[in-house]
């Protein structure tokens, strides 16, 4: 039997590209997300590496070309066909948190797909718009875990998602106050989860 080709190898992000956008000192105009999905087998969650990549929003002069992250996500996740029989663990590394709009998006993504478990960690959180709070607590209502991204979830970006040019054992480049930031961070979300109000 004739092998069959090798597998094309998973394109990685750029090492600027991804200190640019997900490090707290820099607030780019852009949304990057890393995603990677394990599927449930015999009580143990095991990776589905053909549905591990990253992927960023579209941006554009013309609004209505605009494109957020999480529904270009949602279109490429829907492509899958995943076995609604199995339970799948779908985790998402994002340099911003999901706006209102994007949060209902996903909300209602969970509601139909309860086959479905979501994690989000996000390296800011997204507050340009009003009603930001609320969304995150629907999301999380509906069963996502929204988290920030600490020291652990950034080097594991930067060890399974990012390109070192052949050099593997380049380590991840915490940059200053990278622990305290995330702290705070993560305080400010606990905080949001909780209020029930606006």
């Amino acid at each position: 039997m004739a092998a069959g080709p090798a597998p094309e190898a998973r394109p990685l992000m750029d090492e600027q590209t991804f200190l640019d956008n997900f490090s707290h000192l820099n607030y780019l105009n852009e949304t990057y997300l890393c995603y990677e999905v394990e599927s449930m087998n015999d009580d143990l969650w095991i990776p589905m590496d053909e549905y591990k990549g990253f992927l960023r929003n579209k941006s554009s002069y013309r609004r209505w070309e605009r494109c957020h992250a999480e529904p270009i996500f949602l279109e490429r996740m829907a492509s899958w066909n995943l076995d609604t029989e199995l339970r799948y663990r779908i985790t998402v590394f994002i340099s911003w948190s999901p706006c209102p709009d994007c949060a209902k998006k996903l909300t209602k993504f969970l509601r139909e797909n309860r086959h479905v478990n979501l994690r989000i960690f996000a390296a800011r959180i997204y507050d340009w718009y009003q009603g930001y709070e609320a969304g995150l607590r629907e999301l999380n209502a509906a069963g996502a875990e929204v988290a920030m991204m600490t020291l652990h979830e950034f080097e594991y970006c930067w060890n399974n998602f990012v390109d070192h040019q052949q050099d593997e054992d380049t380590p991840f480049p915490p940059w200053d106050d990278l622990v305290v930031r995330s702290e705070e961070l993560s305080q400010r979300l606990a905080g949001i989860l909780q209020n029930q109000e606006d």
